[in-house]
C-alpha cells in the first residue's frame, strides 16, 4: 500500500515539474496600457516621414520691354546768333513778333531778348534749343510766317485809317471797329489811342454788328467749343470777343474767325487788354 502511495506521489510531481517547465518557455504578455515598440531590424531602411510636395513657384509676368527713349534733337549749323546784326536778325525779329514769340521793337541786332525769343520757339516745334538760328528753326519759322511788312521791319506806326468814326465812339470808353476797313481803334473821350488791324467771322459765323459792352475779361481763354487758344479775351456778345489770334498773325487774311475780332498784333492787343475794363463799349459798324 505504501509503495502505490509513493508512486501515486511521484507521478504527481513528475507532471507538475513538466507543467513548469513548459511555462517558462512562453514570453510573457504585456502588461495591458502598455505599447510595445518594436526594434527595426538591423539593415532595414528607417522610417522617415513621407515628404510635403514642393510649392509651385507662380511665375512672374515677363517685363514689359521699355520704349526706346527718344532721341533728342540735334542742331544743324549756325547761320546766325546772339551778337550778331543786320537784316536777317530784323527779318528774324518780325517774324516772331507776327506769331507772339517777340514782344520788343525790331532793331536788327540779336541780344538777350531775340535769344529767349528763339529759345522759346523752338522748345515749344520741338526743335534742339540753342538759342542760335540754324537751318532748321529759320524753315519752320518762315513756313509758319509771311514776309514782313516795311511797317513791320521798321517799327512804323500803322497807317491812320480813312474810315470814319461811327458817332457813337465819339463818347466815353469805346473800341470801336470799323468792318469797311477792318480796323479796330481805341478812343477815349472821341481821341483814338490805338488802331489796329483785325479780321472777322465768315459769311456762315459772322461778326456780330452793332453796339455792345465788355462784360467778361479772360487773359488765358481756350474755347470751350473749338478747343482753341484765345488769349487776351474780351467778350462782348456771347462767345464773340476781342482776342489774339496765332492764326491771323500767321495767315493773314486767308483765313476767318468764328465770329470773334481777331487781333494779329500781340504787343497791342497786350496793352490794349491791359486798358480796356469791363463795362467799357464795343461798336461794331460799316463807315
Amino acid at each position: 500500500m505504501k509503495m502505490v502511495i509513493r508512486g501515486l506521489i511521484a507521478g504527481a510531481l513528475a507532471a507538475l515539474l513538466a507543467t513548469t517547465v513548459a511555462a517558462c518557455a512562453v514570453e510573457p504578455a504585456a502588461a495591458p496600457g502598455s505599447e510595445a515598440t518594436a526594434s527595426p531590424a538591423a539593415g532595414s531602411p528607417s522610417a522617415s516621414p513621407s515628404a510635403s510636395p514642393s510649392a509651385t513657384p507662380t511665375p512672374s509676368p515677363s517685363a514689359k520691354p521699355k520704349p526706346e527713349p527718344k532721341p533728342s534733337p540735334t542742331s544743324g549749323p549756325r547761320l546766325f546768333g546772339k551778337g550778331d546784326s543786320g537784316d536777317n536778325v530784323r527779318d528774324l525779329q518780325a517774324r516772331l513778333k507776327q506769331i507772339g514769340w517777340f514782344n520788343a521793337g525790331v532793331t536788327g541786332f540779336y541780344g538777350n531778348v531775340t535769344t529767349e525769343a528763339v529759345s522759346g520757339f523752338q522748345a515749344k516745334r520741338g526743335i534742339a534749343v540753342t538759342g542760335f538760328v540754324d537751318q532748321t528753326t529759320l524753315d519752320r519759322l518762315r513756313a509758319m510766317t509771311r514776309e514782313p511788312t516795311a511797317a513791320e521791319l521798321t517799327n512804323a506806326p500803322p497807317p491812320v485809317p480813312s474810315g470814319k468814326l461811327d458817332p457813337r465812339c465819339l463818347t466815353g470808353r469805346v473800341m470801336c471797329i470799323d468792318k469797311s476797313t477792318s480796323v479796330l481803334r481805341w478812343v477815349v473821350g472821341g481821341t483814338v489811342q490805338m488802331s489796329v488791324e483785325v479780321r472777322f467771322g465768315s459769311q456762315e459765323l459772322p461778326t456780330r454788328e452793332g453796339q455792345f459792352s465788355v462784360f467778361a475779361k479772360s487773359r488765358d481763354h481756350v474755347s470751350s467749343i473749338y478747343k482753341t487758344p484765345m488769349p487776351f479775351a474780351m467778350f462782348f456778345s456771347g462767345g464773340q470777343a476781342v482776342h489774339y489770334s496765332p492764326d491771323f498773325a500767321a495767315n493773314g487774311y486767308n483765313g476767318a474767325s468764328h465770329g470773334c475780332v481777331n487781333v494779329r498784333d500781340y504787343g497791342a492787343i497786350t496793352s490794349l487788354y491791359d486798358q480796356v475794363n469791363i463795362g467799357d463799349g464795343v461798336v461794331i459798324y460799316w463807315s
